[in-house]
């Protein structure tokens, strides 16, 4: 599903995952609600999950085809989010080619 986003998106994406990370967790969660897919749905959940919102964070894993319940701690749920996103986008690169 990342492939529907553009690079520029991509690294919209972890713009927001870098907010989120340096705990600008309101500013992270409006900018992901403009992105469909499961990288943004994804770091949705993460954002959810730093706030403490447990139901709508499981939600959101969910959408993004993630396992709420075998989630890793949140620095690392950002750490893979943030490498899968860098993926992404060094995929989208080489198709664009």
């Amino acid at each position: 599903m990342t492939a529907m986003h553009s690079a520029d998106e991509l690294r919209q994406l972890q713009v927001l995952a870098a907010q989120l990370q340096a705990g600008h967790w309101r500013a992270a969660h409006d900018g992901v609600q403009r992105y469909p897919g499961l990288l943004a749905a994804w770091l949705h959940g993460i954002v959810h999950l730093q706030e403490g919102d447990l139901e709508d964070a499981e939600n959101w894993y969910e959408r993004a085809g993630k396992r709420f319940r075998q989630r890793e701690s949140l620095a690392l749920e950002l750490e893979k989010l943030q490498a899968a996103i860098a993926q992404a986008i060094a995929e989208r690169i080489a198709a664009d080619v």
